[in-house]
């Protein structure tokens, strides 16, 4: 019988690239198969389990890789290298966790979507394109590819110069259906790795691949919400959410509500490129389904499923009464 609570977890590709390391296959792996055991607490409370995976340090590796074999071998498209980095990713962390399941006899396939997200080619983020990716270029190499190519790219800190391309909104998720079917089935499912393969809809109503990135959260809280889920988990670096983060009077918020949230990204409080999407799509998901998002650590995942750790973003009406201010700590 399938579980009768459906969990959404989002994690980065730094869970499986650690800093410090190389990012090597056997690293990864490791990582793979520490991560797995953990997630298999859900299971063990009785939740479906949906994954979601980053994949920036991942696909980053593979833009190398193409750029440093350009002359040997046809060079690949963007969307292309987030196809390769969903299948393997998704083949290192399904076999982690079917060896895991199959210790603890637990009975539950684990199947991966190489999942396609359509965007809006009207979208505002490609009229101005943010997102860097991909190995550093020499000026020279820049300019070649900007001319040759049509990139846009920008200099990066003197390091050199950076590709960079839009990361619009998912728009849909278009095997859905599947998603939905196979959780239904009680099936581990991961799906929408590095926030899907974006593609749109040509005038011809083909579909098409292109340049750019979609947030895995963002993708993340689609799924989340369009499946209604019982719990959003968005695992991230550090073990809870902090307001002032970084500074002096930093403090823990272990309780947020939307409006909390949302007021808290207006203050500049979650900047756009760490903290910002994790909040927006949390606040997102509480109003619209009225259930709570988790934010934590993958190291303090079983103390925050306990109520011992982790942010907790939930809807304006779980704000205790008389109050509409999440509770916050200062940092001991």
């Amino acid at each position: 019988m399938p579980p009768r609570r459906l969990a959404v977890v989002a994690f980065g590709g730094n869970a499986l690239i650690r800093r410090g390391e190389e990012g090597t296959q056997t690293e990864q792996i490791e990582n793979a198969e520490r991560l797995a055991k953990r997630l298999v607490l859900f299971l063990e409370e009785g939740y479906g389990l949906l994954l979601v995976h980053g994949n920036g340090p991942q696909v980053g590796n593979i833009l190398i890789q193409v750029e440093e074999a350009v002359t040997k071998v046809p060079p690949l498209s963007l969307d292309v290298c987030v196809a390769q980095s969903e299948g393997s990713i998704g083949y290192i962390l399904g076999r982690s966790l079917a060896n895991v399941l199959s210790a603890k006899r637990i009975r539950r396939e684990v199947v991966c979507f190489v999942t396609e997200v359509l965007v809006d080619r009207k979208d505002p983020g490609f009229r101005k394109p943010t997102k860097p990716i991909g190995p550093f270029y020499t000026k020279y190499r820049a300019e070649y590819l900007m001319k040759r190519m049509g990139w846009l790219m920008v200099e990066d800190s003197g390091r050199g110069y950076r590709k960079v391309v839009a990361s619009p909104r998912p728009k849909s998720i278009l095997s859905f259906p599947a998603i939905q079917d196979g959780l239904r089935r009680g099936w581990v499912v991961i799906a929408g790795g590095g926030g899907g393969i974006p593609v749109y809809r040509n005038d011809e109503g083909r579909l098409k691949g292109i340049e750019a990135v979609v947030d895995k959260d963002h993708t993340a809280g689609l799924l989340a919400t369009e499946l209604q889920a019982d719990l959003f988990v968005i695992l991230t670096g550090v073990d809870q959410v902090y307001l002032n983060f970084g500074r002096p009077d930093q403090v823990r918020a272990e309780r947020l509500t939307v409006s909390d949230a949302r007021h808290h990204l207006r203050e500049g409080q979650f900047p756009a490129g760490s903290m910002g999407p994790k909040i927006e799509t949390a606040a997102a998901f509480a109003e619209k389904t009225g259930n709570e998002v988790l934010i934590t650590s993958v190291d303090r995942l079983r103390e925050a499923l306990a109520g011992k750790s982790g942010t907790r973003v939930v809807p304006d009406s779980a704000a205790p009464s008389g109050s509409a201010k999440g509770r916050s700590r200062k940092k001991r």
